[in-house]
């Protein structure tokens, strides 16, 4: 526990600036412990009740109203298994359980770790206690997602909760992928309560906030979305809606129990910006998981389905009009010391959060207007989440579109924070390459059409089609992000908190950059070894068939592509600090290195007999295809060949940063001269050739000296002791260089 007492920078929070706000928003945060024993909660308000109290009964209230509005909780058929009313009950109040306190979780420890100032390499007490907290509602969180196991099975096989056996349970968790999400959703919960209560380090509340953020995503990739068609925009755009949500919802929770912290103004005013990027992610992911859901727009009023989505659209309208108000009203007021207008406008702003969640999880039990006769339902539709494609052509190739909002997010923020940060420095006077800039962009551009356009259809159903992508996304695609140099724009645009005790975006990558695990992926030998390691791993295995089968596991596979590419050509011809320094030669013989080995794999694909992800592609292949071994053989020579000519441009780089290296140094070298020659004194190199004179002068130190040549120096190709000559240090040529026998 923080000691508070000894601390003068950290003094013990007061009473709130507007004491009628302090009674009725809840738990208010820690006071000083009057034994001197650190920070304790602050119990003592007159109101601490209401908000919690009244926070549970709308999501509760509107959850019960959408589950009867959706027709999710439907009359039990007779003749058909019926799980009972424990299980049709419980499992969407559990839900909204296990929603709520993984996004508790996520508030609090997001907002220790980034939003409030730290105590040197510690968080601050008022992170510690959000940290203590954390850990409790991740341990709740993690009992709701395994009590969800239960009721999942409950519910699919019709069987009441006192029926299943502990079997039957394991065999759903281990074997079934909503199961497995589930039991990965524990695991991660039950692992940030650990590091919440580990320690109170920056670093280890950092890894706690990713941890809990990865956590929330496992359910979004095998609910509705996963099971709908064009799963690419459903899968995608749920898990951005619900990592949004998170952010957005926990983070004014995890403000509100520090409202009185001194530096709750500076928190709220970068909680502010993180408020409005998640609306923004949860209206635009919002509207393409509708319209995927729905159909048709005519199903907004048409369905009951529809008329729940109407309602969630008008609570978001409502939040982003709160959100308006706290950006121009509350949030001055709060930097002026005024505290509950922002109090009670964020304790209003979460009671309609709260039944907002309500009406999600009515909306994840009803049933949409998009249904699909199981007994008709279209395999390869069902496997890629759209339908077989026609033969190919240039036309279709690039036509028929495939979007990912994966891809096309990560494209737009690229693109948007790029130039954002190329602006900055317009606006500040300096100039930024342009060719940089057109590196950066066509990379992005690159990668969101390999991901989103034609190509990445036909890359589902041929291995030739895929290997393209592959080829593209892992040479391409990163030789130009690495000519983009992003991270010294970064360091140069992102600008320092005015608090030294608050970490921005440029402290955690200068963190990011120095910490062992850059070191150790950036290591030219990791490098190399994760980039050809990969080749081999993933097609000479049951691998590409695994990951070919699940969204997410295509997803990673694809993004593993383009991040094994960055790091080694990073390595290699990067320019931006934190790579580390090697010498050109060595980088070449790296280079040359992923040459032989990108090459060998190709003739390793061209000579083998045995198909790849047998499984995936003969129930994919289309009817207009090749031979699956002809096909394979194809992409085999792609594999080969492609590498060739992205091969040679980084060589000449390379080169071209050899040379470029060698004339700084000589000029430096010829810079050092004349300052020698204009003040009378010995460069370094000078010295350096005294000391070898004088060192061969003085010959061996005694008679049980080295072997032949003892105390000299071996010169290029000649014998022991010859490399200096003995009258003194070797004559400099005009060019500033030593001659062929003498050090350089």
């Amino acid at each position: 526990m923080p000691d508070t007492t000894s601390r003068p920078a950290h003094p013990a929070p007061g009473p709130d600036a507007d004491s009628g706000a302090a009674t009725t928003v809840g738990d208010a945060g820690p006071v000083a412990d009057p034994a001197g024993a650190g920070v304790r909660p602050d119990v003592r308000g007159r109101g601490g009740w209401l908000l919690p109290v009244a926070s549970v009964a709308s999501a509760v209230a509107v959850l019960l109203l959408g589950l009867r509005v959706g027709e999710a909780l439907a009359v039990a058929v007779p003749g058909l298994p019926d799980p009972g009313p424990v299980t049709a009950w419980a499992l969407p109040v559990v839900r909204l359980l296990a929603d709520g306190l993984a996004t508790l979780t996520v508030g609090m420890v997001v907002t220790a770790a980034f939003l409030l100032p730290g105590d040197g390499p510690s968080v601050s007490p008022y992170g510690w206690l959000l940290l203590r907290r954390a850990g409790v509602m991740a341990a709740g969180w993690a009992v709701a997602a395994v009590a969800l196991i239960v009721l999942t099975v409950s519910d699919l096989l019709g069987v009441p909760v006192g029926g299943l056996g502990v079997a039957t349970v394991v065999s759903f968790a281990s074997s079934i992928a909503q199961g497995q999400a589930l039991l990965l959703q524990a695991g991660l919960a039950l692992l940030v309560a650990v590091l919440a209560r580990a320690g109170v380090s920056r670093g280890l509340a950092a890894v706690a906030a990713l941890t809990a953020l990865v956590g929330v995503l496992p359910p979004a990739f095998t609910g509705h979305a996963a099971g709908a068609g064009n799963h690419q925009i459903a899968v995608s755009s749920l898990a951005l809606h619900v990592l949004a949500a998170a952010l957005w919802v926990g983070g004014l929770v995890a403000l509100l129990m520090v409202r009185r912290s001194r530096q709750l103004a500076d928190a709220a005013d970068r909680y502010s910006r993180l408020a409005l990027g998640c609306f923004v992610a949860v209206a635009v992911s919002g509207t393409a998981n509708a319209a995927v859901r729905l159909g048709a727009v005519t199903e907004l009023w048409q369905s009951r389905y529809g008329w729940l989505v109407l309602g969630k659209l008008f609570a978001l309208t409502v939040l982003g009009a709160l959100g308006a108000v706290h950006r121009s009203r509350t949030l001055p007021a709060l930097r002026a010391g005024r505290r509950g207008a922002f109090a009670r406008l964020a304790a209003g702003e979460l009671v309609v959060f709260a039944a907002t969640f309500g009406l999600a999880v009515a909306l994840s039990r009803s049933p949409t207007p998009v249904t699909q006769d199981p007994l008709d339902a279209d395999p390869i539709t069902e496997l890629l989440g759209f339908p077989m494609p026609a033969t190919p052509t240039p036309e279709r190739l690039v036509g028929q579109l495939l979007p990912d909002m994966f891809f096309l997010t990560l494209t737009v923020l690229g693109v948007g924070g790029y130039l954002a940060g190329v602006w900055r420095l317009h606006r500040a006077g300096h100039r930024w390459p342009v060719a940089r800039t057109a590196s950066w962009l066509a990379g992005l551009l690159l990668l969101a059409a390999v991901t989103n356009l034609g190509v990445a259809r036909y890359a589902y159903v041929l291995f030739s089609a895929h290997m393209v992508q592959h080829m593209v996304l892992s040479m391409l695609v990163p030789i130009l992000l690495v000519g983009g140099a992003p991270v010294t724009l970064a360091l140069r645009a992102l600008r320092r908190p005015t608090d030294p005790q608050v970490r921005g975006a440029r402290e955690w990558l200068l963190l990011a950059l120095h910490s062992r695990p850059a070191r150790l992926l950036t290591h030219p030998l990791v490098a190399l070894g994760i980039y050809a390691g990969s080749l081999f791993g993933l097609y000479l295995s049951d691998l590409l068939g695994t990951l070919m089968r699940s969204h997410l596991g295509h997803l990673a596979m694809l993004t593993h592509f383009v991040v094994a590419g960055y790091l080694l050509f990073w390595v290699l011809i990067g320019v931006d600090p934190g790579r580390p320094r090697i010498a050109h030669p060595l980088l070449v013989i790296i280079h040359l290195a992923s040459m032989m080995a990108h090459g060998f794999f190709g003739l390793v694909l061209m000579q083998t007999t045995v198909l790849i992800a047998p499984d995936w592609y003969v129930a994919v292949h289309p009817d207009w295809a090749s031979s699956l071994m002809e096909d394979q053989k194809l992409g085999a020579g792609i594999a080969w060949a492609f590498g060739e000519i992205p091969a040679a441009v980084v060589l000449v780089v390379l080169v071209r940063q050899w040379i470029r290296a060698d004339g700084r140094e000589q000029a430096r070298l010829d810079r050092a001269a004349a300052r020698a020659e204009a003040t009378g004194e010995p460069d370094d190199l000078a010295r350096y050739n005294a000391f070898l004179a004088a060192a061969g002068r003085a010959g061996p130190p005694d008679a049980a000296g080295t072997a032949a040549g003892d105390g000299g120096f071996v010169g290029d190709g000649g014998p022991p002791g010859d490399g200096v000559d003995a009258d003194g240090p070797v004559a400099r040529g005009g060019d500033g260089r030593t001659g062929a026998s003498g050090p350089t």
